[in-house]
């Protein structure tokens, strides 16, 4: 077997990264999360078995990142020692998206569907290679997409 240069497959697959890190990590994390996915893409590829597939093998390594980033973020979450401060804080209003609200209420779906609706809808994955990123069984992700289209499906006022 034969791998081809890793510049072809960054060349062929960075949009697919980059968008997925972004919706996995955020804006803020995303460009950080979609860098240690290609360097730990980099430091893995000579030791690849199969080219069979070599997408869904970075959109795994990307989710997985995303999932370090969000795991950190629980860790590093300590509460401030004097709420005072933070009542001090200006508060600033949210940006208003043109979408009606869509991706505030995908970002309140659980962790794990709307882990599942970014992999199918922004990543464009099919179920079988979202079960692998997610460590589950494809009827088991098509579960997931599905209740949580169920749940963006209805109205905002009707939603639990």
């Amino acid at each position: 077997m034969s791998l081809p240069p890793f510049q072809h497959l960054v060349d062929a697959h960075w949009r697919d990264v980059a968008r997925l890190a972004h919706a996995l990590a955020g804006p803020v994390d995303g460009d950080d999360v979609a860098q240690q996915a290609w360097t730990q893409a980099l430091a893995a590829y000579p030791r690849l078995t199969s080219t069979r597939n070599l997408r869904g093998w970075l959109l795994t390594i990307t989710h997985r990142c995303a999932m370090d980033v969000h795991r950190g973020r629980a860790r590093r979450a300590v509460p401030h020692e004097d709420p005072s401060v933070l009542a001090e804080a200006p508060a600033l209003a949210p940006p208003e998206p043109d979408d009606d609200g869509l991706w505030a209420r995908v970002a309140s779906l659980p962790v794990r569907q709307r882990e599942a609706v970014v992999l199918r809808f922004v990543a464009d994955l099919d179920h079988r290679h979202i079960a692998e990123a997610l460590g589950t069984t494809p009827t088991m992700s098509r579960r997931l997409v599905s209740d949580a289209l169920a749940t963006l499906r209805l109205e905002p006022e009707d939603a639990p």
